[in-house]
Order: structure tokens, then C-alpha cells, then sequence
């Protein structure tokens, strides 16, 4: 995770969009490339969307990414301790089913 959050900021950094990069921005980003995400479902089922175009699937998740990256790098947040973190949470939340003797 450090390597890629390396190579988005430094591509981010070598282009000089740090000004409206901004935690309110970043965060409609995310939500647009999420929606273009979407839009590569629309009006199919998920086997002809991936079968239709897998690779703008792929860059549609990529984007979401990049963003997420840069939003977590502007509020100072360690994405991976966070994901690790809300997994915790969430294994709480729904734990596994308790297993049952036959």
C-alpha cells in the first residue's frame, strides 16, 4: 500500500493539482468515479458488463482508488490501519454464524 500511495502522490505532486485537492473535492471525486463505476452496469447484468468491458471496470475501480488515496493523504489517515480497523469493527457488528452439531 505504501508503494502505490507513493506513486499516486508523486504523479498527483509531479502535475501540480495539490491546489483542488482538497478534502471536499476529493470526496466528490470519489462519489463521480463511483457512479462511472456504475455506469458500466447499467442496464445489463454483472456477466455482460464484465464480459461487454472488463477493462473500464478496472479503471472505473482504479479511479475510486486514487482518490481514496489522496483524501486519506490530505486528512492525515493511514488507509491500510483503517481498513484493518473497520474489518475489527464490522467482525463485531456481524460476527459468524455459531455452528450448529449434528
Amino acid at each position: 500500500m505504501q508503494e502505490i500511495t507513493k506513486e499516486v502522490l508523486k504523479f498527483r505532486n509531479d502535475r501540480g493539482w495539490t491546489d483542488n485537492h482538497d478534502v471536499k473535492n476529493l470526496a466528490i471525486s470519489i462519489s463521480l468515479e463511483a457512479n462511472e463505476l456504475l455506469e458500466c452496469f447499467q442496464w445489463t447484468n454483472a456477466e455482460e458488463s464484465i464480459g461487454k468491458d472488463k477493462q473500464a471496470i478496472v479503471d472505473e475501480m482504479a479511479d475510486v482508488l486514487i482518490y481514496l488515496i489522496q483524501m486519506a493523504d490530505c486528512m492525515h489517515v493511514d488507509l491500510e490501519k483503517a481498513v484493518k480497523d473497520k474489518l475489527v469493527k464490522n467482525a463485531i457488528k456481524y460476527p459468524l454464524p455459531e455452528k450448529t452439531v449434528k
